[in-house]
């Protein structure tokens, strides 16, 4: 059973293993809010994680120890794990998901665990695990719907309260909900009057659904950037301590995150993975009420796959109206080019690619396409270029 008690002892356990990461101003991802950052992304490990897993592995006892533990992990949990095993001399087999990122799989096997591959996502590698647990007799280290995980979890709220006066609102990433589960149980104990909003991706928003829908459902699949919470299923713990002690739970795309993303590099300089960044996500798009409110935004994690880095930029800077790409259909002749130009660079727009191509069958015989890639300030500025364009008479085609 849950207790305040237990998530102290927890905070207790943990003091000597991990850090107490900083809470920052983030004065500019929602002007007409007071946004605070946990800086989890800069625990040990790169996740919050570790308190959950090191706290579980805290409470075994001596038989279990020497068998050994197993988890399932799409990553950050599997590196919590593994460095919670390593200093306390036991030995981790982790199943992680074959879509896990290289880097993820690479960081845990550093840590001393043996990493077990599984074909699929997070669920497949939670029933591998729990075969090998019936099979070998290790003791299963659950990636959510444990209490002792969810303790463990609950410690960054005792350490919001002591850092953050006055706070009104936490807003927390969402999987299989032991996060939320915990920091929102504490904080509610603590201080009822402050609001506990959940975030979960769009394409793998299980909790969002199970608790408008009454029960616990299962999604036929997951879509997400956010490998962090793409999870089919929450915990039957989790569900729980969510319908009673959670506010709301919110849902944003795979756009928005990549702009809060991109956000939190420009404007703060924190690397965040997908799941880190969907609490900003929300507080950046007004997805929960934080409109003159102090809100802390929980970056739970950092370890994004470097490879897909640059993709995920390319969506933020289009997503936040610093990219934008504009399909003109004019008159094959001289100087058609060199006007649009004209107009772009006299409003600030910077050309980065033109493609310049001739009309399919069917157009005007004299006419072709103009498709060019600029880079603006944002959304307003884009509108102006475009209105100045069709001012002369362009075509552009959406």
């Amino acid at each position: 059973m849950l207790t305040l008690d237990k998530i102290y002892h927890a905070s207790y356990v943990l003091r000597d293993v991990l850090r107490m990461t900083d809470v920052i101003a983030a004065p500019h991802i929602n002007p007409d809010a007071q946004i605070l950052l946990k800086t989890e992304n800069l625990q040990v490990t790169g996740s919050f994680k570790v308190r959950g897993a090191y706290y579980k592995m805290s409470q075994l006892s001596a038989e279990e120890r020497a068998r050994g533990v197993i988890a399932c992990s799409a990553g950050n949990h599997a590196q919590g794990v593994a460095l919670a095993a390593q200093k306390n001399g036991i030995q981790a087999y982790i199943c992680l998901p074959d879509l896990a990122p290289i880097s993820k799989i690479e960081a845990t096997r550093s840590y001393g665990a043996e990493v077990i591959m599984v074909n699929g996502i997070y669920d497949d590698a939670y029933n591998k695990a729990v075969s090998l647990r019936d099979e070998k007799g290790y003791a299963f280290i659950h990636p959510f719907d444990d209490e002792f995980v969810i303790a463990g979890q609950g410690t960054i709220a005792l350490e919001l309260m002591d850092q953050v006066e006055e706070m009104d609102a936490v807003i927390v990433p969402v999987g299989g909900g032991g996060l939320i589960s915990g920091m929102a149980f504490a904080i509610k104990q603590l201080k009822p009057s402050i609001k506990v909003y959940g975030v979960q991706a769009s394409g793998a928003a299980s909790m969002f659904r199970s608790l408008r829908d009454g029960h616990i459902g299962n999604l036929r699949q997951v879509a997400t950037m956010a490998d962090g919470i793409a999870v089919k299923r929450p915990g039957d713990l989790t569900y729980e301590l969510c319908k009673e002690y959670v506010d709301e739970i919110v849902t944003v795309t795979d756009d928005e995150i990549s702009a809060a993303i991109l956000a939190l590099m420009e404007q703060q300089k924190l690397v965040a993975e997908g799941a880190g960044a969907v609490a900003v996500a929300a507080a950046m798009f007004n997805k929960v009420p934080v409109k003159g409110k102090k809100v802390v935004c929980l970056v739970s994690g950092g370890n994004i796959d470097v490879t897909i880095l640059s993709r995920v930029i390319d969506r933020g800077l289009m997503m936040s109206g610093r990219t934008c790409k504009l399909n003109i259909e004019l008159a094959d002749r001289p100087g058609q080019l060199v006007l649009v130009s004209q107009i772009i660079a006299e409003l600030g727009g910077n050309v980065i690619g033109v493609h310049h191509e001739h009309t399919n069958e069917g157009s005007d015989i004299n006419g072709c396409y103009l498709h060019i890639t600029m880079e603006t300030r944002n959304h307003e500025h884009i509108q102006q270029i475009r209105e100045a364009l069709l001012a002369k008479a362009f075509k552009l085609i959406d």
